[in-house]
């Protein structure tokens, strides 16, 4: 752990990044292809692009819930490839044995922050035994870093800030909003980018010949 962490001091990295520094960074969304799920030709193109990917980066959204007791079940998946962002609405059961394809796959590393978070009630929704996923949380805090959250670690590692926008929204509503596409979008395709940064600054580990990996359907730490 120590190496690790002194790796990211070395690379000129700091361990946090203030609220003033945060909102002084530019600001990134995801500019390329997104691409709604809905057909069945929809369904055969991710499959397609997710058989050819090594990492993919991975995010859920749940409508949010403001009253004590108040729980919902995620309502849509986003999967970032290479090409495209793919965002997999949870009310159609349709898409269900391409994302359990993609989160079974030992080929594909799935990178997400929070990944019990996303994993545990996704299970509630579909059955699947998920592996090679990587949690950039567990990452962030074996390399050093005092903060684990997407926003941050965007910060801190690609320079650039998130806009929160969206994040509150009714993520089960029928038609998603531009508005809320994008930040689905963003989220996903900013974990394959982390996942992609830590890689080059040599701070994955290895397991089973996956960085940082999940066997047996249990996530590993990192820690």
């Amino acid at each position: 752990m120590r190496s690790s962490a002194t790796n990211a001091l070395h690379s000129g990295i700091s361990r946090a990044i203030s609220r003033e520094a945060l909102a002084g960074l530019p600001i990134r969304r995801y500019e390329g292809d997104v691409r709604l799920v809905a057909t069945a030709a929809d369904l055969e193109h991710a499959l397609a692009d997710f058989r050819q990917e090594t990492v993919v980066g991975f995010d859920t959204e749940t409508r949010p819930a403001f009253r004590k007791g108040e729980f919902y079940l995620p309502c849509l998946v986003q999967a970032a490839t290479a090409r495209a962002v793919y965002l997999f609405q949870l009310r159609r059961p349709e898409v269900f044995p391409v994302i359990a394809e993609l989160l079974e796959s030992q080929s594909v590393v799935k990178a997400g922050v929070s990944l019990a978070d996303d994993l545990r009630p996704l299970r509630a929704v579909f059955s699947f035994m998920e592996k090679n996923m990587v949690d950039l949380g567990s990452v962030a805090r074996r390399a050093g870093l005092k903060q684990t959250g997407v926003r941050n670690l965007a910060g801190i590692l690609l320079g650039f800030r998130i806009p929160k926008g969206t994040k509150t929204s009714n993520w089960a509503v029928h038609d998603l909003s531009p508005a809320q596409i994008t930040y689905a979008a963003t989220d996903a395709w900013a974990c394959r980018e982390l996942y992609l940064r830590f890689q080059s600054l040599g701070l994955l580990r290895t397991f089973d010949g996956h960085p940082d990996a999940v066997r047996s359907g249990c996530t590993l730490s990192g820690d």
